[in-house]
């Protein structure tokens, strides 16, 4: 079903957008994430990626073009598909909105005056950005500025936690930081008061009071006013990066990686972690001479062990914690699957000697350690490209049946859950796949996973046997059609020829979506697995 996109809002103060240049052509394929033009706002240009896969139908703006926010700009949609009933729909409300709008503007001649007498010269309020697709809600992990700092164009102003991620919000003024309406750990929806900006002096309290954010009756910024002040210098407005949140780092006594594009990207190239880099720009940021410089050294490893709190003998005691975004969004969508998708299980348990003596042999080769993980997620991508309705995915209109395989692979974290994905893990090798893996678990635990690495898993693996699980069941990460649950492999005897042996066994519990995968096929996926994990070298050939 095609999808009609609009000209995205991408800064509180956007009214219009420019296209500077098309990155994909009409006929190109779209994949979700990928580039499709980069649009010019009243701040500065910036990429907009889609958030739909398919093929480009249609290009509503040509690059120079300038349009309002939420017109059309493109269409995506199935090869080939008709989207001349989308078009004149468009037009119908393009036209409607252009009445609406001349409406407005003889209304808002009269609040001009007033609102520019609530609103000083300078002055800008900064709302909660929007920074992904599916983002309702923000909370302010962390203020990097305090009332009174000056703030220039690029600071950064806050530590956002969405349902996604942790994400830093940069201010793209420059001013004093004048109010701040929401505290650390705070939530409120998105487009709620987050912080004031202006001219050092002003006085704010009454914009703070009377404010609402916009679409909404609700005001949101009774609820924290935490510092009313006024002090130093005057930023604009702050940007709601819908399409490409920002994705800056800062080295600072928080753990934060200030660094600079250029040095972010020498770094990725050498296979620099700017963890252990140390900035000499403003304020310990990461800049180009840094990693020219950087000579690597071994990482220091920190660790500290909890130390439960003391209770009185005989007293009742707790503590709250409010449920982060990471958590509300986890709670909401494994419901929504639990009580959606018909869930059945199948069970089996293999036999693990081929593969403990297949590790041991692959990791004699020097500079090379694969775990027993590396090899589940090899042999799943395997099994999945000969079984593709296992992995598919169910969407309320059709079912899609995946020729690709991207393997979501669980990692606990301290808020809960992420799922960063292995693209193409038919296609890469053992060491590749492993790399990999142990590249997403560290960041991901530091929070350092892009959207995009969380994205377009078209299957998902759980694994809890290294903490001595031995068999339990998971919950499918939906749209997918399944997830592997993966236990401890356990020494026990069994029975090979007629005769009781020692021996090393796994079991592993296959949750299937029944309205995609029948009983026979989940079997026959199971087959084929067991074939892979008890003879890996067949994994090679």
């Amino acid at each position: 079903m095609a999808e009609i996109i609009n000209m995205p809002r991408l800064s509180d103060t956007m009214e219009e957008g420019t296209v500077a240049a098309w990155l994909k052509k009409v006929g190109d394929k779209i994949e979700e994430g990928d580039i499709l033009a980069e649009i010019e706002t009243d701040k500065a240009t910036m990429e907009f990626e889609s958030f739909y896969e398919g093929t480009l139908l249609y290009i509503g703006v040509q690059e120079g073009e300038t349009t309002k926010v939420d017109q059309l700009l493109a269409i995506i949609g199935e090869e080939g598909e008709d989207v001349s009933a989308l078009l004149s729909g468009a037009e119908d409300k393009q036209a409607e909105a252009a009445v609406e709008e001349k409406e407005e503007e003889t209304s808002n001649t009269d609040e001009a005056t007033s609102g520019s007498e609530t609103l000083p010269e300078g002055v800008v309020v900064v709302t909660m950005p929007r920074l992904s697709d599916t983002m309702e809600e923000g909370t302010v992990a962390t203020w990097l500025k305090k009332v009174g700092d000056v703030v220039e164009e690029g600071d950064i102003l806050a530590e956002i936690e969405t349902d996604k991620a942790t994400m830093e919000f940069e201010s793209f003024q420059s001013g004093t930081l004048l109010y701040i309406g929401l505290g650390e750990g705070d939530s409120a929806k998105v487009d709620a008061l987050l912080a004031i900006i202006g001219p050092a002096g002003t006085e704010v309290s009454g914009i703070a009071k009377s404010f609402k954010a916009s679409g909404n009756d609700s005001a949101k910024t009774e609820e924290a006013p935490k510092t009313t002040a006024v002090k130093t210098e005057t930023p604009k407005q702050e940007t709601k990066t819908v399409s490409a949140p920002p994705v800056q780092n800062t080295n600072t006594a928080t753990g934060r990686i200030f660094v600079s594009p250029l040095a972010k990207k020498m770094a990725e190239e050498k296979g620099i972690d700017l963890a252990q880099v140390k900035g000499s720009g403003e304020n310990g940021r990461i800049v180009k001479r840094d990693i020219e410089n950087f000579t690597p050294a071994a990482a220091v490893a920190q660790s500290s062990a909890p130390v439960a709190k003391f209770v009185a003998s005989g007293q009742e005691d707790f503590d709250e914690k409010p449920n982060s975004q990471m958590r509300k969004a986890i709670a909401k969508n494994l419901a929504k699957s639990k009580f959606t998708a018909p869930h059945y299980y199948l069970n089996v348990e293999f036999d693990m000697d081929n593969a403990i003596a297949f590790r041991t042999q692959y990791n004699s080769i020097p500079d090379t350690k694969i775990s027993f993980n590396d090899m589940i997620v090899k042999a799943c991508a395997l099994a999945l490209r000969q079984h593709p309705q296992v992995n598919s995915q169910w969407f309320d209109d059709k079912m899609r049946l995946n020729n690709h395989v991207h393997v979501g692979v669980a990692v606990a974290v301290e808020d809960g859950l992420l799922v960063p994905v292995v693209k193409f893990a038919n296609e890469q090798s053992l060491p590749q796949i492993g790399a990999a893996v142990r590249d997403f678990a560290g960041r991901a635990r530091k929070k350092k996973l892009s959207l995009d690495e969380m994205e377009g898993s078209t299957f998902t693996i759980s694994n809890l046997g290294m903490f001595g699980i031995e068999s339990f069941t998971s919950i499918i990460n939906q749209p997918n059609s399944a997830i592997l649950s993966v236990g401890a492999i356990v020494a026990k005897p069994v029975v090979k020829n007629g005769q009781v042996v020692a021996g090393n066994t796994m079991k592993l519990t296959l949750a299937c979506d029944h309205r995609t995968v029948d009983g026979a096929t989940g079997s026959l996926f199971l087959q084929t697995l067991k074939g892979y994990i008890e003879n890996p070298v067949t994994m090679l050939v």
